[in-house]
């Protein structure tokens, strides 16, 4: 991006600017896919592109509540979205995920409560976890556009991202 400095510099830009470039990338690679093909059942993770899809965009709005200090949203994984409302359930939790994320210091204790848990973490412990589980995800989903015989793949990786993003 002009007029800014380069990510490349800083752990936390390089993660949340990845991270929305490869979902970005995973997703454009699926629109030209059929409802049959984002629903083709496969023997890993959530079992297909739709599932994994609206998990990794779930995920992100659920820790993106916990680390606002906010009441958890209604799973996402709940519903059978489109491509298109899972692009903007990705767009409006990644948003959200960034704008907390630069709100608070890193090491600041973030609270919340699942299936009657308390957890505490610190916020940067949960950009990680957010940023490397979704990660693990879009490899699932490369194998499955794979198995689909899409070719080229999407790029993902963050020295793909840095040499033709965010050249130094």
């Amino acid at each position: 991006m002009k007029g800014e400095p380069m990510a490349q510099s800083d752990p936390t830009e390089i993660l949340l600017r990845h991270h929305r470039w490869a979902n970005d990338q995973l997703l454009n690679a699926c629109v030209a896919l059929s409802d049959e093909q984002l629903d083709h059942e496969f023997e890993m993770g959530l079992g297909t592109l739709r599932r994994t899809l609206t998990h990794i965009a779930g995920a992100i709005r659920g820790w993106g509540d916990m680390i606002a200090g906010r009441e958890q949203h209604p799973r996402l994984e709940e519903q059978r979205l489109s491509l298109e409302d899972i692009r903007k359930a990705l767009t409006e939790a990644t948003d959200d995920f960034e704008t907390t994320t630069r709100a608070h210091d890193l090491d600041s204790i973030a609270t919340g409560s699942r299936g009657g848990r308390t957890f505490s973490f610190t916020r940067g412990g949960v950009l990680t976890h957010v940023t490397t589980h979704a990660m693990h995800h879009r490899a699932q989903c490369l194998n499955m556009l794979r198995r689909l015989g899409v070719d080229p793949l999407p790029p993902s990786s963050v020295l793909e991202w840095m040499m033709m993003v965010d050249p130094v």
